[in-house]
């Protein structure tokens, strides 16, 4: 298959690097330190365990919840057109 100016395996690269980018932004994205006993938005109480399961939890179940529906935009844009990524 010609790929213009693309190096072989420019495509699995692209690929590669955008899922390596997600499983870091997951994994900085995860809380960390000592779960709070209440809610820093609503205040309720978040059971044991919840807090047990999830270290470094701040939010309840409903709040996070609402929170996970947000969009979140990251600014990278790997899903242009091939010809202008891989030049």
């Amino acid at each position: 298959m010609a790929t213009g100016w693309a190096p072989d395996g420019a495509v699995q690269d692209q690929i590669d690097d955008t899922i390596a980018d997600a499983v870091n932004r997951a994994r900085h994205a995860m809380p960390k330190g000592e779960s709070a006993e209440e809610c820093i938005e609503c205040d309720e109480f978040i059971p044991d365990a919840r807090r047990k399961a999830v270290p470094g939890v701040k939010l309840c179940i409903s709040c996070q919840n609402m929170r996970d529906k947000q969009p979140v935009f990251t600014g990278i844009n790997r899903r242009g057109s091939k010809d202008s990524q891989l030049r």
